[in-house]
């Protein structure tokens, strides 16, 4: 789903009695290792639009160091609040386009045009080549910043506010956008765990098992997505993000 699978290796490792800020921090490992076992085999594929990847994980990594130091320091509760919020708008505006499985024909600004944002893939399913051109690189920029900023506090990865940015501003298709996010968490959650690791909460002996198994995890679930259809993987997407935004509001309940 292009997520990291922090969503669920963070709150099952609390619920074993995993400090928070220990769990957050193997987690981050774990997304890396997810970004590395699915990314070659997308790139591959070319699924995965590296041009776009390198331009907006820039702003996650940032995003990601910003928010791993703000992390030691106050308290996550409102944040919680606030990024359910957004997965929920995400959530609504996605919804709308849920059967719309081509890429919205656009016109390039002159950024995207400059970046030569554009790409095509091989569609299985349906046995054809889909080409897409993708806009608006410079009013994602902030969005990925944004995203980035919630990996490194929460350590859920921000693939869930990647995938809705890709689709609804740049105007990527569901499986681009799901392989290009799981070529970017890789570098934002490195970006992260690097300082995690630097404030000594990294416990390596928690994060590699955790390592070893996303990754094996990551190599299947690549090997699935580009047979299926674009409406699955939409759907699937909004389950997920559907038992994030309840994990985010029971998470903030719990903080405040």
């Amino acid at each position: 789903m292009g997520l990291g699978g922090a969503a669920i290796t963070t709150p099952v490792l609390v619920y074993f009695g995993v400090p928070i800020k220990f769990a957050i921090a193997a987690s981050m490992v774990a997304i890396i290792a997810t970004s590395s076992g699915s990314a070659s085999s997308y790139v591959k594929d070319r699924l995965s639009n590296v041009r776009a990847a390198f331009f907006l994980e820039i702003f996650t990594a940032l995003g990601a160091i910003v928010g791993a130091f703000i992390t030691s320091l106050i308290a996550p509760a409102l944040l919680y609040f606030f990024f359910a919020g957004f997965l929920l708008t995400s959530f609504i505006a996605l919804s709308s386009r849920f059967r719309k499985n081509e890429p919205r024909r656009r016109e390039q600004d002159r950024a995207a045009r400059w970046l030569k944002l554009e790409g095509s893939y091989y569609d299985k399913p349906r046995g054809e080549e889909v080409k897409y051109k993708l806009s608006r690189p410079l009013i994602a920029a902030p969005g990925m910043f944004v995203a980035g900023l919630a990996a490194g506090m929460l350590g859920i990865g921000g693939g869930a506010f990647k995938v809705s940015i890709h689709e609804l501003i740049l105007g990527m298709p569901p499986k681009v956008s799901t392989a290009t996010s799981n070529f970017i968490i890789g570098m934002t959650a490195l970006a992260g765990a690097s300082v995690y690791f630097s404030s000594g909460l990294l416990y390596l002996d928690l994060a590699a098992p955790l390592a070893v198994g996303t990754t094996v995890g990551a190599i299947v679930g690549a090997r699935i997505l580009p047979r299926m259809r674009n409406e699955t993987v939409r759907l699937l997407f909004f389950v997920v993000l559907i038992v994030i935004i309840l994990e985010m509001l029971y998470k903030g309940v719990v903080a405040l």
